[in-house]
């Protein structure tokens, strides 16, 4: 068990009802189930029952309106369900390939946190409905690309809505099938719209957010790597420890900075491989020229300082996603409080799309640190022949070790580097220009994505220059038993290297090993 990053990040406080990131993940990968307590159904119905009163002889949008532009045209009392269907069917216009699973999941999840907050006026049938898709893993066909984020990600809720009035795919079982008969399989009933459920669903950020909430946990995996990783490449080079010095670190005032050096602290107790400074160079010496770095790259010793900032966006990521998984972000907001329904943005995804920018940005930093400590590894000029070239353990000049395998972790990190330039500030007018400034907040949550998954392609190569490296200096025995843990997993799926095989396979199965931990 790998424990210590988790301790770390920061944990929202919960209130018995609340969605926690906590609870998500054990929703999305711990088999857990959905459940709706009686107390919350009673208010979702309150609010219906309001706007259904309400909503007699009133002009509301969506409701006796049309939508978007066309909110100038009423629309008559014999057409408002139809109006409904029309903007589920209308709007299911999405291109591209379908988003995986377990990010659909996560959007549905958070499509049905709005709607726990009794704020949209939807009927309880389709919270349950909904229920029983997250509960029996019933995955609607959502394409990736359609959304400008504001109003919310219409395309693919539209997609999502399709499936609950019994039309389009869902993946059910491994397989795609159409969605009434999953749900005859199932025993559930299409959902019947009843006064604005077909704006309810498809009006809102969840399709972002629940993208975001993968990258976020997959983000916090990547960190935690980093740490190891940063904590076992010093010791691979017999760095002095004054790096992480919680003195040294104490005095630049950032949180993160702080909380990092702690974490590399506790994953370097009980290494042998690090040097004191105070016993190698505060003493006396003769030597004109010293053999040992008095201070290592900054790749190696500026780990603090560069992982901090990452760790406080990855802190504030988790703050705004958990606020908007527990937000009523649609429009217009149902009050049966104060007995009023009030017009306004809260579909507009700026919060997310901002904080994905900001993730990919700092993922991004992430890797290239890694990808820096590797070609440290690499380098046997830089390291100054402490490791043979690209960690070959082979015979140089007949057997090439991980070259080729640089390319990779160098080019996709390239990538990475292109893909981190903002969405945020992309808006494009559309809509007739009643959506004006957009937040393009799914597009955003997509290039993060990418951006993590490439990271974690880079980190699996670097595990395996570290592995050799440990091999070669043979220091098993010296490292920390956190950092030992983990050399000898990735040693039970990389053996040691020497004589040249293709890598991909290996490559892939130590990034399914990275990915796969449970934080």
């Amino acid at each position: 068990m790998h424990y210590f990053c988790k301790n770390y990040i920061t944990k929202m406080t919960q209130e018995e009802d609340y969605l926690s990131l906590d609870s998500i993940k054990g929703l999305l990968y711990g088999g857990e189930k959905m459940s709706v307590d009686k107390n919350t159904l009673k208010e979702i119905q309150n609010c219906y029952d309001f706007l259904l009163k309400f909503s007699n002889e009133r002009i509301i949008y969506g409701i006796n309106t049309g939508f978007g532009p066309m909110a100038q045209y009423r629309v008559s009392e014999e057409d408002r369900t139809a109006l409904q269907y029309n903007i589920i069917r209308s709007h299911a216009t999405g291109a591209g390939e379908p988003l995986p699973n377990i990010y659909v999941k996560a959007a549905m999840i958070a499509r049905l946190g709005t709607f726990l907050q009794a704020q949209s006026g939807v009927h309880e049938d389709v919270v349950k409905l909904l229920q029983a898709f997250i509960n029996n893993d019933v995955i609607p066909f959502i394409p990736e690309h359609g959304s400008v984020g504001a109003s919310g990600d219409l395309v693919q809720l539209a997609h999502l809505a399709l499936t609950l009035i019994g039309e389009g795919k869902v993946n059910y079982e491994g397989k795609w099938q159409d969605s009434a008969e999953v749900m005859k399989k199932l025993g559930l009933e299409p959902f019947k719209i009843h006064i604005r459920e077909g704006l309810s669903i498809t009006n809102g950020t969840s399709f972002m957010t629940g993208i975001g909430l993968v990258n976020l946990i997959d983000a916090q995996k990547l960190f935690h790597w980093a740490i190891l990783a940063s904590v076992m490449v010093n010791e691979v080079v017999s760095s002095f420890d004054d790096l992480m010095s919680e003195t040294l670190n104490g005095v630049r005032r950032q949180d993160g900075q702080q909380k990092v050096a702690a974490m590399l602290r506790e994953t370097a107790k009980g290494s042998q491989c690090m040097l004191k400074r105070e016993n190698e160079l505060y003493c006396h010496h003769e030597e004109k020229i010293f053999k040992h770095k008095v201070q290592p790259y900054y790749s190696l010793r500026c780990i603090p300082q560069i992982l901090g900032p990452v760790l406080e966006v990855l802190e504030n990521v988790e703050r705004v996603l958990i606020n908007e998984v527990n937000s009523a972000c649609d429009n217009p907001i149902v009050d049966p409080k104060t007995e009023n329904v009030y017009h306004g943005g809260n579909f507009h995804g700026d919060y997310v799309s901002f904080e994905m920018d900001k993730l990919k940005i700092a993922i991004t930093k992430l890797t290239m640190t890694m990808e820096r400590q590797m070609n440290y590894l690499f380098h046997d000029r830089i390291n100054e022949g402490i490791l043979p070239p690209f960690g070959n353990l082979g015979v140089l000049g007949l057997n090439y070790g991980l070259q080729a395998c640089q390319f990779t972790a160098t080019s996709t990190t390239a990538e990475c580097q292109t893909l981190s330039n903002p969405m945020y500030v992309h808006s494009i007018p559309n809509n007739n220009d009643n959506q004006d400034i957009v937040s393009m907040g799914t597009n955003s949550a997509l290039l993060a994505k990418r951006v993590i998954n490439n990271a974690f392609q880079v980190m699996s190569i670097h595990y395996m220059a570290l592995a050799q490296a440990v091999d070669y200096l043979k220091i098993q025995d010296k490292l920390a038993p956190a950092t030992r843990k983990v050399y000898e997993e990735v040693r039970q799926i990389f053996p040691v290297f020497t004589e040249d095989y293709p890598l991909y396979t290996s490559v892939e199965k130590v990034q399914g090993y990275l990915k796969n931990i449970n934080l």
